[in-house]
């Protein structure tokens, strides 16, 4: 059905490649690095391409139909992290780093007569349809998804990196990938982790990891918008994340915080972090307001998560 997507992608990806990407590589002298080239140069049309749908439509949205004003200062800060997540894809420069490793340990045990458990193991159908291979990954990975991110909010070290993306007070779509960079390292490695040992094929995580973002961005646009009494227990909506990133109980009580889930809101049904109340509350870390700082640009920001980080790590609040 989206053959023709795909061939047309391929056809952008082969041009660039071919007339930027591969004679700056021969003008650096480094014409054997084009294979790992060609990957990274698809995934940065992957980023683009992405990146500039989601300003146009989900752009058009927020100048239309704001729920609040918005720090501009700070959208353009939220925007560098975009930039440098989507175009550099931290997530599949996991996946390609772990690949290698996967791979020789699964050679390893397989010259001592050990066959490494995959999920088409327990599940053979998945060999028989993409499609139902895709649903079920996209499932699984993001069960693995609510519970990294519920640790992001219960492991202490964790959290005062993870404190980063919830000290944002003007949310915006551009606010998802405003993370520090350790946060990342962490998150999408263990993601990317958990999807080689299950069996995930290289394309089919390349899209799972587009399409989360996408929902990912749409989550957390400036938006007064639910999907509904049905909906919202069916995909996270920008109502749902926002009591997420709400200013007290998005982050503290019992379970630290509330809708961990980042696609299917049953994760947070099935294990007792849903809130499902129809309001749309300030976002923040409830010490901003008595004057602690979180940094307003890049730098700063990264400086302070790792002074935090120090203190955690050194056993102080």
């Amino acid at each position: 059905m989206f053959e023709w997507i795909a061939n047309l992608f391929a056809e952008l990806h082969g041009h660039v490649f071919q007339t930027a990407v591969l004679p700056l590589l021969h003008a650096a002298g480094y014409g054997g690095y084009a294979e790992l080239a060609f990957d990274a140069t698809e995934v940065f049309l992957i980023g683009a391409i992405e990146i500039t749908l989601l300003a146009i439509v989900l752009g058009a949205l927020e100048r239309n139909f704001p729920l609040e004003q918005q720090d501009e200062e700070e959208k353009r800060v939220d925007v560098i992290y975009t930039l440098l997540q989507r175009l550099g894809f931290v997530p599949l420069l996991m996946f390609a780093l772990l690949t290698p490793l996967i791979d020789g340990f699964d050679g390893w045990l397989r010259m001592h007569d050990v066959i490494p458990w995959k999920l088409e193991d327990a599940l053979p159908a998945l060999n028989a349809s993409p499609w139902l291979s895709f649903a079920v990954y996209v499932v699984v990975l993001d069960f693995v998804a609510y519970w990294l991110h519920r640790w992001q909010h219960r492991v202490t070290f964790w959290w005062s990196l993870h404190a980063l993306h919830h000290s944002q007070r003007s949310m915006s779509f551009w606010s998802d990938d405003r993370n520090h960079l350790l946060d990342d390292v962490l998150m999408d490695g263990a993601f990317a982790l958990v999807a080689l040992l299950i069996g995930v094929p290289p394309a089919q995580f390349v899209t799972i990891v587009v399409a989360t973002r996408v929902v990912e961005s749409l989550s957390h646009a400036n938006l007064r918008l639910s999907f509904g009494r049905i909906g919202e227990y069916l995909l996270v909506s920008p109502r749902f994340h926002r009591v997420h990133h709400a200013i007290g109980f998005g982050h503290e009580g019992r379970a630290r915080g509330c809708n961990f889930a980042v696609l299917f809101p049953a994760w947070d049904v099935l294990f007792g972090t849903a809130n499902m109340d129809p309001v749309y509350p300030k976002t923040g870390i409830r010490d901003q307001l008595e004057g602690k700082e979180y940094g307003r640009g890049f730098w700063q920001q990264q400086w302070l998560g790792l002074v935090r980080l120090g203190s955690s790590l050194a056993g102080r609040n």
